[in-house]
């Protein structure tokens, strides 16, 4: 019972924490949302259009090819002067404005214009390509008349003919081959890509953050008065121990499922991913345990942590992914517990692994947590009694 009323002290003084609200339940979703909004691989920029009066079939053939395409999403504008807004202030990719006489022009033989318009900090050359192709396709009939013309066939015959071989032409169809391994086979969700390297990141530094509660507690004489009762310095450790895990776990189940309700964000198997946080949160608690009985200053503790948890994550991989390190520097990032863990989740999301295909990641996982346990509650006795 005494454990079990230590662990709910170290829980209550988690969720008081006022600065945790910000650190541990905001900025792991808001740095999640980021990336999945700059990397995620669904992301389809929207382009607006707006179609003046008169536009005729070949404006609407335009809308109706981008609509078709995966590469942008339509929205419909009433005025030019509304689309540009929108392009200006961000809430469009880009605009693509058909003039009303498109239609006269083009069957009087004359260019006609298609105005396209982005923010040049965007996206906008890559969619301009994308609306050039769309433009090429809705006018090819008339460029094929055009030409037959220039051969010095009537234009009306010139325009019938090429209505009436249209549909004979063969349609080309391009296949694309991938050679070689991709890198994120498997990783569908938009903001998939970067929420397990997110979690491996915040569930780590919040169980180092938090070894300045434990050299607060020494500090503040709550160990001493603990150790002025029936309560013995294994009891006192086992407490802070679990105390650990039990607040790093409940960080890491927050985002995990914080991402699956908001997100949509896809952990794989739920029994693996289980027991990828709670082998990742003890390896955590033993970090937080082994810093917590070293220091004696809980800012130094706090900092030190700070800079430990992102320095270990950023070569882990929880950064930047594992894929796109270095041969020397794959290697590098498994001295870390954080390279077990997002080889485990790659395991599990990218290759619908379960709990027997990730035993060597997990049996890694558990290694971390015991020694760093175990050092840390020889240390901690020491220190326990000097309280």
């Amino acid at each position: 019972m005494k454990v079990l009323a230590i662990v709910a002290a170290a829980l209550r003084r988690f969720v008081r924490e006022r600065s945790n609200v910000f650190f541990v339940f905001i900025l792991p979703l808001g740095i999640i949302l980021l990336i999945g909004v700059q990397f995620g691989g669904e992301f389809r920029p929207t382009v607006g259009v707006h179609l003046a009066p008169g536009a005729g079939p070949v404006g609407t053939e335009v809308v109706r090819i981008l609509g078709a395409t995966d590469e942008v999403q339509v929205r419909a504008y009433d005025t030019e002067a509304e689309l540009v807004d929108a392009v200006e202030l961000g809430g469009l990719a880009a605009g693509v404005t058909v003039p009303g006489d498109l239609e006269a022009t083009l069957a009087a033989g004359g260019a006609g214009e298609v105005g396209f318009v982005a923010r040049p900090d965007g996206t906008g050359p890559q969619l301009a390509v994308v609306v050039q192709e769309a433009v090429a396709a809705a006018t090819d009939t008339i460029a094929a008349a055009r030409a037959a013309v220039e051969l010095g066939v009537d234009p009306a015959a010139a325009l019938e003919l090429a209505d009436s071989v249209e549909d004979a032409v063969p349609e080309i169809i391009v296949t694309t081959t991938t050679t070689g391994e991709e890198l994120f086979a498997g990783v569908e969700g938009r903001f998939d890509t970067g929420a397990a390297g997110q979690l491996v990141l915040f569930t780590f530094l919040t169980g180092l953050a938090g070894s300045a509660d434990l050299i607060q507690s020494r500090t503040l004489g709550v160990t001493r008065r603990i150790m002025g009762t029936p309560t013995s310095v294994g009891t006192i450790v086992t407490g802070e121990a679990m105390g650990r895990f039990a607040v790093v776990f409940a960080q890491a189940l927050y985002i995990l499922v914080a991402t699956l309700l908001l997100f949509r964000v896809d952990w794989g198997d739920p029994v693996a991913a289980a027991a990828i946080l709670v082998t990742f949160s003890a390896v955590g608690a033993g970090a937080a345990m082994l810093m917590g009985a070293l220091f004696r200053n809980d800012a130094q503790a706090g900092s030190v942590g700070i800079m430990a948890g992102i320095g270990l994550a950023g070569i882990g991989g929880a950064m930047l992914p594992l894929e796109l390190f270095s041969p020397t520097m794959q290697t590098v990032a498994r001295f870390t517990p954080h390279a077990w863990a997002l080889d485990a989740f790659a395991e599990t999301v990218r290759r619908d692994g379960i709990v027997v295909d990730i035993l060597p990641q997990l049996g890694v996982l558990a290694a971390f947590a015991v020694v760093l346990i175990a050092v840390a509650s020889w240390r901690m006795r020491i220190v326990v009694t000097r309280a």
